[in-house]
């Protein structure tokens, strides 16, 4: 069962994306700030991250940028789902690493079937970061 890691400060929005991603078979750990989405993919090396961009602590780009500079961490996927929609965050994130860039309002359906081609992207390639 692969591992997601959300990382977003909105309880509502955590319990929401949990929901999905569960009842689609995947298993969901939360963190609620940057540092706590650091530690947790330290921890657990989650197989993707969700990744919001306005957290407390540490920002979604400084927790992209920290993922992907480490060895550990590095083949993560990470799709970010924010808010922010600008051409500039967009682009960035892109070019820091981030696999898949989403906003809000967003379609859970869409999230999950997206997590879905990247996991089965990885599983292909024989990079996947988790064995669930």
């Amino acid at each position: 069962m692969p591992c997601i890691l959300i990382a977003d400060d909105d309880a509502l929005f955590c319990e929401l994306v949990s929901f999905k991603l569960e009842a689609a078979g995947h298993q969901v750990e939360v963190a609620s700030d940057g540092q706590a989405a650091l530690e947790a993919a330290y921890s657990n090396t989650p197989d993707l991250i969700v990744l919001d961009s306005m957290m407390p602590i540490l920002t979604g780009p400084e927790v992209l940028r920290k993922l992907k500079a480490s060895p550990e961490t590095g083949a993560i996927p990470v799709i970010m789902l924010t808010a922010r929609k600008g051409q500039v965050d967009i682009v960035e994130a892109l070019r820091a690493g981030a696999a898949d860039y989403l906003t809000k309002p967003f379609l859970p359906d869409e999230l999950a079937a997206r997590i879905d081609l990247i996991l089965a992207r990885r599983d292909v390639s024989g990079q996947r970061a988790h064995e669930g």
